[in-house]
């Protein structure tokens, strides 16, 4: 048996490697009848049978993306949840010193709100960036890119006390949201195309994961007993720099670059083999397999780059575009933030006071990993769509019950009861599907070469989605109160109609056979029996 060369292929490989690629037959001839999409088409194809498999240097990659790039991103929206009053006073104070104005109260909500948003604009302007910086300088170069935004904008944080500069605070938040936006987009991207078939969900959730985990070591950050306090409050805000700095190390040095983007978009074949026998640690057959699978996406590449306006004049991407952006936007219009804002209102209601809800608020953070952790195997075992639709249903069903609970918590004793188990059962059923899911679909639902861009507008509807929510829902739940979840109910009933007509299965399937499935744009019936 031939194995493939630790080093840059030697002579014996690259003429072996040469022969298969230019020669269509002895090409064919390596494929199983499995993967041969002429003779079987892989609808049926079991994902078992696709080489490859967890690795030191596909884990090392997924470790490092998590710590490196999701965890500073979710760090930056929970940071400031519990530090809200130390972070708002900061802001009253410079305006006072600097400016000689008494800002009044609706103007500091007003600034507040700035603050907290600004972050949001930083991370859609950030998605966009990441697809021209992606195809330009290659995943690895915009995950560096990324690394390095998180690092200034930590940096910035540091100095904002000593400064007592308010500007400096947005100038951080905004670049800290350009590195969220990066991550969001890049991340998901990455791990899918280094991770083999059957990993491909598995590594899809690493993005969430992480996320999950930033929000909730954002919260423990926050709390007056760790750095939520008057003289320590902008460490807080940059405590996450050294994952950035471990990310931008070991990224630029020792992770590697993607197979796919090297042979697909730049051409660089013996690179790209190098890497990818890297990555896999397989015999050359078993490696021809793959090879084979890229030479396919080569060949229906066209010389025109993709963009988003191309992307979105494609009749034949219509329906993949709006799924992934319908889903990404869908992921934040489901009123996670909204049952999170609750959550600490909630447990207060039920007796638990203060120090009590803030712990049973960071059960709700402890609960939202565990799901994260619990749909690594979940996604390489189960169907997307089955999935997917499950939690949907299941937290409208969840937002019905809290929306009653809440309305009636002063009517009966054990009303708090239902609310508290509705909020828990809420987030642990969105941590299944709907909050891993959305992230990674697009790499699957895209072949490489309108992946960046189609993940770039996907990453904007989210973080859009989560600005719309935050802008909006305190004067929606100061004129509707509770009612304000029946809004996010009835989202989550539009969105399943589009998922359950529309969503093909992704799950071991080639990006270009789901890609031909949903051609037709809305014509489209990739569920249909017959």
């Amino acid at each position: 048996m031939t194995f493939v060369c630790e080093r840059s292929p030697c002579t014996r490989c690259d003429t072996e490697i040469s022969d298969m690629l230019e020669n269509e037959d002895s090409h064919a001839a390596v494929l199983t009848d499995v993967e041969r999409p002429n003779q079987a088409n892989s609808v049926n194809r079991d994902e078992r049978s696709a080489p490859g498999g967890w690795t030191i240097t596909l884990a090392l990659a997924g470790v490092t993306c998590c710590l490196g790039s999701a965890v500073p991103a979710g760090f930056n929206i929970g940071v400031l949840n519990n530090a809200a009053d130390l972070v708002g006073g900061f802001c009253n104070e410079s305006i006072k010193e600097r400016y000689g104005v008494d800002v009044s109260e609706s103007g500091l909500k007003i600034v507040w709100s700035t603050v907290v948003s600004i972050f949001l604009i930083g991370g859609a302007v950030g998605s966009f960036l990441a697809s021209w910086v992606a195809d330009k300088y290659g995943r690895k170069g915009a995950l560096c890119v990324g690394n390095i935004f998180g690092i200034i904008g930590a940096s910035m944080f540091f100095l904002v006390r000593k400064l007592n500069s308010i500007e400096l605070l947005l100038g951080g938040r905004l670049i800290v949201g350009l590195s969220g936006g990066f991550a969001t987009c890049v991340v998901p991207m990455y791990m899918a195309e280094i991770a083999p078939l059957r990993l491909r969900g598995a590594v899809g959730v690493l993005c969430q994961l992480g996320i999950t985990c930033g929000v909730f070591l954002g919260q423990i950050a926050g709390l007056d007993t760790v750095l939520g306090t008057e003289n320590s409050w902008h460490y807080m805000l940059g405590a996450f720099i050294p994952l950035c700095v471990y990310a931008l190390v070991l990224t630029s040095i020792v992770l590697p670059e993607s197979p796919k983007y090297l042979y697909i978009i730049k051409k660089q074949t013996p690179r790209a083999l190098n890497e990818l026998s890297r990555i896999r640690n397989m015999d050359t057959m078993l490696l021809q397999v793959e090879i084979s699978s890229l030479q396919q996406e080569i060949q229906s590449k066209t010389a025109e780059p993709w963009t988003i306006k191309r992307i979105l004049k494609d009749p034949s991407l219509k329906l993949p575009i709006f799924l992934v952006c319908i889903m990404q936007f869908g992921q934040q219009m489901s009123g996670i933030n909204v049952v999170f804002y609750y959550s600490n209102l909630i447990f207060h209601k039920a007796g638990l006071g203060t120090t009590g809800a803030q712990h049973a608020t960071l059960g709700t953070g402890v609960a939202n990993i565990a799901m994260a952790l619990i749909s690594v195997p979940l996604m390489s075992s189960l169907n997307r769509r089955g999935v997917l639709l499950s939690s949907i249903y299941l937290c409208h069903g969840c937002l019905l019950v809290l929306c009653i609970s809440i309305l009636l918590i002063h009517v009966s004793s054990f009303m708090p009861i239902v609310c508290t188990v509705a909020v828990l059962a809420y987030v642990i059923f969105y941590g299944i599907g709907l909050g891993p899911i959305p992230y990674f679909i697009g790499s699957e639902l895209f072949d490489v070469g309108p992946r960046p861009a189609a993940m770039a507008l996907g990453s904007v509807f989210n973080w859009g989605g989560n600005f719309m929510v935050g802008m909006l829902f305190p004067t929606l739940e100061s004129a509707m109160g509770a009612y304000t979840f029946l809004i996010f109910a009835g989202f989550l009933l539009l969105l399943a109609q589009f998922v359950r007509i529309y969503f093909p299965e992704t799950r071991g399937r080639d990006t270009m056979e789901v890609a031909a499935s949903i051609s037709r744009g809305f014509n489209s019936r990739p569920n249909s029996r017959a």
